[in-house]
């Protein structure tokens, strides 16, 4: 399998273990990963207040040139916004005939048409539908067994287009913490927004949203997201979200536990990056600390090792 892939800005530069482990966890997985060419910024969540036009013209620049010098190969973006400002491209400019003149008019200066023949799709739809959890349990080398993961989906790959998994109740990560050998961690907080860019204009509402989330976190041994956003998140502001109620509770990419469940090491999802883990609390991680803690008397053991944890963590 072979896709074109989109790696957007926070991959290049503030989620960058997210981008090492994915890349390095699809080519575990036997899936071939090819840049767009000369790929530029999607706009994010910035360009939509500044101008209509620029908001689709962005992303759909990347895609003309995916159907231009990709050969029809399918679009892979791992970050969610970028995930959501390409397919929304897909969804929106096709359908609306002078919005699709108008942003062609636009790429027409740097010699491109977009014409909404390439399918854009997410890491996680791609994990569950094109290789399936099946293969990747067959992958797993050193399985995450006695580990239990929080699922957290966000918003931008649920809404506000249905496409692979249910808003209301998503479950697209599920099979694949599993076939990872890790137990899920049944909560309702999955599909939860963060508070997202709140947390620069309206940092009281996002904080609120933050702690709760954490919060309902208690008993897991982390908690696992797909969206860099998220991910900062959760993890950037624990120290103000325990305060408000939340707990301590590292925030890994899924991709990262991935890559350890399938050999990699913890180098190789650049695990030391996670603000959330000191050193006490990555050999915690990468030693499978919590397989020896419920044992006889064990669970005792278990609420040990995660108040270890709590205290350990690093102060952002």
């Amino acid at each position: 399998m072979k896709y074109a892939y989109y790696p957007g800005c926070s991959l290049s530069e503030s989620a960058k273990e997210f981008d090492v482990s994915v890349r390095a966890v699809m080519d575990r997985l036997g899936i071939e990963l090819s840049d767009i060419p000369d790929w530029t910024c999607c706009g994010a969540s910035a360009a939509e207040p500044v101008s209509r036009l620029m908001n689709y013209a962005l992303p759909a620049r990347n895609l003309a040139v995916a159907e231009k010098d990709m050969g029809g190969m399918d679009v892979l973006a791992p970050c969610s916004a970028c995930y959501l400002n390409l397919l929304k491209v897909n969804r929106e400019v096709v359908a609306d005939r002078h919005l699709h003149g108008r942003v062609n008019e636009v790429l027409a200066a740097s010699g491109l048409t977009y014409r909404g023949e390439v399918r854009v799709r997410h890491l996680l739809d791609v994990l569950l539908n094109d290789v399936g959890a099946a293969i990747v349990a067959q992958k797993v080398t050193d399985g995450l067994a006695g580990m239990k993961l929080a699922p957290y989906y966000g918003c931008q790959i649920l809404r506000p287009y249905r496409v692979f998994d249910d808003p209301g109740k998503p479950t697209s990560m599920e099979p694949i913490i599993t076939a990872l050998g890790a137990e899920v961690h049944e909560w309702d907080c999955g599909n939860r927004c963060c508070g997202a860019s709140l947390m620069v204009g309206h940092r009281d509402v996002a904080m609120r949203s933050v702690a709760a989330i954490l919060a309902e976190a208690e008993g897991a041994d982390a908690v696992v997201t797909v969206c860099p956003l998220c991910q900062m998140n959760l993890e950037a502001y624990q120290a103000q979200a325990v305060r408000m109620g939340g707990r301590r509770v590292p925030v890994l990419y899924l991709s990262q536990v991935m890559g350890m469940a399938l050999g990699l090491g913890e180098d190789g999802v650049q695990l030391g990056k996670n603000l959330t883990l000191t050193a006490g609390g990555r050999k915690r991680i990468t030693t499978r600390a919590w397989r020896t803690e419920v044992q006889p008397g064990g669970e005792a053991g278990r609420q040990e090792g995660e108040n270890n944890l709590n205290k350990g963590a690093s102060h952002v």
